[in-house]
């Protein structure tokens, strides 16, 4: 790891570690995260900021500190995410979740932890002449944390003229940003699909209309899409994760759930991959016999960066770190974020930051590595310090 951290904010990095451990062992899934919004009210709080709360309405525990210092008119805002996944942790840490089934094994809390470390550098130097914004934004898993906290008046209540966000990324070298300009994650579509037939006795399948074989076949149809539908210049994924029907061998199961994941980079080849699992699922459900329902999800947003921002950024990051700390232009990802809603609204970017050779996030032994918390709070600092001088 070659990027060396703002010698300030390594002096931090005992703390951002406690703020991650704590985080980490008490990890709260999309929708549930009120104890972690209260601890982060608490911390920023603690460090003068102008603190507030509850912004997403209906579940959404958003956090937003702001602190202006000097005359300037000009804001800037950092977005950390800060939920955990339903996911059993297989680790040894010391500080490993005390929670069954829930885990965070994504590194929200890791980002959390580092936007943390940049608002209390800030704010104990008064290193910039403007206002800050340090959101913390619930539900990114479920992609309703960033559209609720826009529909609640986030950019209304907080004038910010430009927006943030880094995800750490295992398999990147470790601390090295990655920057790119335009389409840089793919819009995320979760559906979930239910066929229902007609149980019957295993050993009469005639008296059956049978939705195992019905969801299988459906299976198969849906994987045509990308392969004779979607141009090969394109890029979309349809991922079938889950399959639950009946629970004995002998037994037909009455109904079939399959959950469902899209990606899309292009919003056309979005808008037609989606027309055409609605089509095949119905003319498969037909073709067996079957009635069905598909269940849409929050609609998914390909994640766009404006150039301006990006190139600003990498290139403070190429000033504070060092060329050999920063990939620009680096490649796009096929992975989502709700990020991309506030990007709609926003001018800015998102940054990846390299986890180094790990598992990969959302595996059960995925670790967030602690040395990137101070640089990755350093790139925030060097960014708030050079746009608000």
């Amino acid at each position: 790891m070659s990027a060396k951290p703002i010698e300030g904010v390594a002096a931090l990095h005992s703390e951002m570690k406690r703020w991650m451990e704590y985080i980490h062992s008490h990890p709260e899934v999309s929708t549930k995260e009120h104890e972690t919004a209260r601890y982060i009210a608490k911390e920023l709080a603690q460090m003068g900021y102008e603190v507030h709360e509850k912004i997403g309405k209906d579940g959404i525990y958003g956090v937003v500190g702001r602190l202006q210092n000097g005359n300037g008119k000009k804001s800037i805002g950092f977005r950390a995410d800060m939920d955990a996944i339903r996911l059993q942790e297989d680790n040894n840490l010391s500080y490993k979740s005390r929670y069954d089934g829930v885990s965070h094994l994504c590194g929200h809390d890791g980002h959390s932890a580092m936007a943390l470390g940049a608002a209390k550098y800030l704010a104990d130097t008064r290193s910039f002449n403007g206002t800050l914004h340090f959101i913390f934004q619930p539900s990114e898993e479920n992609m309703k944390g960033g559209p609720a906290m826009i529909e609640d008046g986030l950019f209304e209540k907080f004038q910010i003229d430009r927006l943030y966000a880094m995800h750490n990324i295992p398999g990147l070298a470790k601390g090295v940003f990655h920057f790119h300009d335009g389409e840089t994650m793919s819009a995320v579509d979760n559906w979930e699909i239910e066929l229902t037939g007609k149980g019957s006795h295993g050993s009469m399948p005639e008296l059956s209309i049978d939705p195992v074989v019905a969801g299988s076949s459906l299976v198969m149809a849906l994987q045509t899409i990308v392969s004779r539908n979607v141009s090969p210049w394109d890029n979309s994924v349809v991922t079938i994760g889950a399959f639950l029907a009946g629970n004995e061998g002998n037994v037909i199961a009455n109904s079939a759930i399959l959950r469902l994941s899209m990606r899309n980079m292009q919003a056309e080849t979005r808008v037609k991959v989606l027309d055409r699992i609605r089509k095949i699922t119905a003319a498969q459900a037909e073709c067996y016999g079957c009635t069905y329902e598909i269940r849409e999800g929050q609609p998914g947003a390909v994640l766009i960066n404006s150039p301006e921002e990006t190139k600003f950024a990498a290139d403070v990051a190429r000033k504070y770190f060092g060329d050999e700390s920063v990939v620009y232009p680096c490649k796009p990802l096929m992975s989502s974020e709700d990020f991309a809603f506030m990007l709609q609204k926003k001018p800015g970017s998102y940054v990846m930051i390299g986890n180094g050779d790990t598992y990969m996030v959302h595996h059960p032994k995925y670790i967030f590595d602690t040395d990137i918390l101070p640089i990755g709070a350093s790139l925030w600092v060097a960014l708030a310090q050079e746009y608000l001088k």
